[in-house]
């Protein structure tokens, strides 16, 4: 049976795509890339086409990553390209396929970090900017600053080459029906990429239209690094989807690394251990992939959209839990 997702992505009940391999030197040299992207955690309505369409959008952005790490790309660009495409695609709540609020407009937010200096970049509540995770990244590199919000974000905006597009731009019908179906309800999405490059680098980014119908404007996890989005090359690089509000109030992609990095635990261990014992069933999901190359796509609801692959050949594709 499949169900309604709390607004479609926004790249098991306590279900896992199991790590490849473990972190011994041999593993990580026989993948020394790795990627993983997800689309958004929840609960899951696809008719057939659906389904299909969505499959076929994770394997162009999927794809698109293999290529730019086969050639020897950073992580860093390679997350940002790969979100790029999520968010040029409406299927999506990002970018293009961004939600509606409750006055119908779409407010955008992003994540980036690289784990090879741990510099990140963040904006959030932005109405203008066609690939918000590109704005998030010059945040990073072209201010003082880490973290940017609505005029501000879109000042800063002005004073780069970043794509602009009115806020229509983000119209679409399927989000519309979804605003009119959703109205007082909690719904939720987001897509990001976590990828270590030849270079053993890691690199994670969240990018996300928000919540259907949210109000006040309130701010999710996506945009707010160690919470949505954190990478570090002495640990792991993490991007998370699901209720926001949970993924703040624990800081989970933080939390992941932390554990690897003063608890031990490896990378499955640590997602196991926060899907399991610190959120809530339904709460949502993330992915991961390590310094090591292990990658991680898990969620504790009915389905995440997900894929990953890595040099040694793996390549994986799924939507749901029992994959």
């Amino acid at each position: 049976m499949k169900y309604h997702l709390f607004a479609l992505a926004t790249v098991f009940l306590l279900g896992a795509c199991d790590a490849r391999g473990g972190s011994s030197e041999a593993a990580a040299a026989d993948r020394n890339w790795a990627i993983c992207i997800h689309g958004g955690a929840g609960v899951v309505e696809l008719t057939a086409e659906q389904e299909q369409a969505y499959r076929k959008s994770m394997r162009v952005a999927l794809d698109l990553g293999r290529e730019l790490l086969a050639d020897g790309a950073s992580a860093l660009d390679t997350v940002e390209r790969v979100v790029n495409l999520l968010e040029d695609d409406a299927l999506f709540n990002a970018g293009r396929g961004a939600v509606y609020t409750a006055e119908t407009t779409h407010e955008l937010d992003a994540s980036i970090m690289d784990g090879s200096t741990m510099a990140c970049g963040a904006i959030t509540g932005v109405k203008t900017i066609k690939n918000p995770i590109s704005l998030a990244r010059l945040v990073m590199e072209r201010s003082k600053h880490v973290f940017l919000s609505g005029d501000g974000a879109e000042r800063f905006a002005d004073s780069t080459d970043v794509q602009r597009v009115e806020n229509s731009y983000f119209d679409t019908p399927q989000r519309l029906r979804a605003l009119q179906k959703a109205m007082g309800k909690d719904t939720k999405g987001t897509v990001g990429c976590v990828v270590l490059d030849q270079q053993g680098n890691l690199a994670a980014a969240t990018s996300t239209g928000g919540m259907t119908a949210k109000e006040f404007g309130r701010i999710g996890d996506s945009p707010m690094i160690g919470a949505g989005c954190y990478a570090s090359n002495s640990s792991c690089a993490v991007s998370c989807t699901g209720h926001g509000e949970q993924f703040i109030r624990h800081t989970v992609a933080r939390d992941v690394a932390a554990q690897m990095e003063y608890g031990g635990k490896s990378l499955q261990e640590a997602v196991d251990h926060v899907l399991q014992t610190v959120l809530s069933p339904g709460d949502g999901g993330l992915i991961a992939v390590s310094k090591d190359g292990d990658l991680v796509a898990a969620q504790n609801t009915p389905g995440m959209f997900r894929a990953r692959a890595d040099a040694s050949g793996l390549l994986e594709i799924k939507i749901w839990a029992d994959e």
